[in-house]
């Protein structure tokens, strides 16, 4: 792979490491949060999904953004505006200034989230798209087990100072973001959408193995641009966000509105599988287990992400080897017996006065193999698949419907885990998750085409062929 193209995708994926260090902190601040402000249970599940429902917002206006400043400076722009969140929520005074601090750094992860893979998506060759673009999980992982580190390392602190801190740290990442960004280009189908190609060209050259091939990229790239309905001008429809949003939910031919059930359908499942809720509560799950000791809490939450760090690196090595169908699907799949384990196993602590070690054992492991085989699959492929699918003239914002509607699950899922939990258990919710991962196992297998290999500009072929893809594999499963 062409090391500049590694390095530019590197720098606009740490961009991701906001929310995965967000999310893990937050699992343990919560703990110091509650006790320190008291406040109540319904309170800290505000406070945690304040953050994920505030991201809906920065998602939806990132297509539009990246389509008027470019993706680089919208990148700059979700660092800062993360920035300004994490400095409010580390010098928050009571509850209404935590809540204000989480809502503006929501606003600065929802743009991270749609902008990073799409940047990438966009400067990457198809043979190495899908290693690329999954980087923005590695890095969410990466962020959420340095999370856990934090909290471990600063939970002896007074409880009114180590949550603060836990929170305000998130600025240091922030500002070696915006940094790193002046070493990055242009994605060159953004300028080739502004008609800058002899600026596209010059990024095409640094990102490709030959100038002969940096030609040819630039070639099928300019005619997928010129790809617009009749008397639609280039410039009105990518500047003001009209033509695309029309194209996208008003009139779609077949092969966008495919495009757009894959990409909300593959983002809806990967927050419904509770997968963020499962992470933030953790230690509530584990003190219902009988774990009491916090720093005990928060070495089980190392543990777990080790383990869900050493997956998403494995899963991001092979996705371009094995494809990403056969890799979501095996996640999906390990999922719903990792959560259906997690469901027994708290279902049996629930019912035991003693707390036997072996239960507990149980959905220790249980945990750590959901986190993992989310890794495999869910983790990084929703945001490979959310970035390559589209054309490029509906890339940015048809990633940022489906990343929004990714951003609203996660926000209801985080919202309400700990009331449906206390009306129908720890157990009981685990096991309600785990069948909403068999459904999305089996919408996967009929709705989601293999990208492997394919250059961005022959995604429209691909779901177009959607009606036979769908029949034969319905034709397969009978003759299983």
């Amino acid at each position: 792979m062409n090391k500049y193209t590694i390095v530019c995708a590197l720098l606009a994926s740490t961009n991701s490491v906001l929310l995965g260090y967000d999310i893990g902190v937050m699992s343990g601040a919560v703990l110091y949060i509650k006790e320190n402000l008291k406040i109540t249970s319904t309170q800290v599940e505000i406070l945690v999904g304040t953050l994920n429902m505030f991201s809906l917002f920065g998602s939806l206006a990132s297509g539009k953004t990246s389509d008027y400043i470019g993706r680089r400076y919208t990148i700059v722009l979700a660092a800062c505006t993360f920035l300004i969140g994490a400095l409010l929520m580390g010098l928050a005074t009571s509850y209404l200034f935590l809540l204000a601090g989480r809502a503006v750094a929501g606003i600065g992860v929802g743009y991270a989230l749609m902008i990073a893979p799409v940047y990438t998506a966009e400067l990457s060759p198809a043979m190495s798209r899908g290693f690329l673009t999954s980087l923005p999980e590695v890095f969410i992982t990466f962020g959420l087990l340095v999370g856990y580190i934090v909290n471990y390392a600063l939970s002896g602190l007074p409880p009114n100072i180590n949550w603060r801190l836990m929170l305000g740290l998130a600025a240091v990442p922030a500002v070696g973001i915006g940094l790193g960004i002046i070493a990055m280009p242009e994605s060159p189908r953004w300028l080739v959408m502004k008609g800058k190609l002899s600026e596209a060209k010059q990024v095409l050259i640094r990102t490709s193995a030959s100038e002969e091939e940096a030609q040819l990229r630039l070639e099928e790239i300019s005619k997928a641009a010129l790809a617009l309905p009749p008397s639609t001008s280039l410039l009105t429809a990518h500047e003001d966000g009209r033509g695309a949003w029309k194209e996208l939910l008003v009139h779609p031919s077949k092969p966008i509105r495919r495009m757009l059930i894959s990409a909300i359908g593959i983002n809806f499942f990967m927050q419904a599988s509770g997968n963020d809720a499962v992470v933030y509560y953790c230690p509530e799950v584990f003190k219902a287990a009988g774990i009491h000791s916090r720093k005990q809490l928060f070495g089980v939450n190392v543990i777990m992400g080790l383990a869900k760090t050493s997956f998403v690196f494995l899963s991001a090595s092979y996705l371009d080897r094995f494809g990403r169908r056969p890799l979501l699907l095996l996640g999906c799949a390990g999922m719903v017996i990792s959560l259906a384990g997690l469901g027994l196993g708290s279902k049996f602590l629930k019912h035991s006065s003693t707390k036997p070690t072996w239960a507990i054992a149980l959905c220790i492991l249980a945990v750590c193999a959901d986190v993992s085989f989310f890794s495999i699959g869910l983790g990084p492929i929703t945001w490979v698949y959310s970035s390559e699918i589209f054309p490029m003239r509906l890339r940015a914002q048809g990633s940022s419907l489906a990343i929004s509607v990714n951003r609203l699950m996660s926000g209801v899922v985080s919202m309400t885990f700990l009331t449906i939990s206390n009306k129908i258990t720890f157990g009981g919710m685990f096991f309600v998750l785990a069948g909403i991962m068999v459904v999305g196992t089996v919408f996967f297998y009929f709705f989601l085409p293999e990208t492997k290999g394919k250059t961005l500009e022959e995604m429209g072929a691909l779901f177009e062929d959607r009606d036979t893809s769908i029949a034969n594999r319905v034709r397969e499963l009978r003759e299983m």
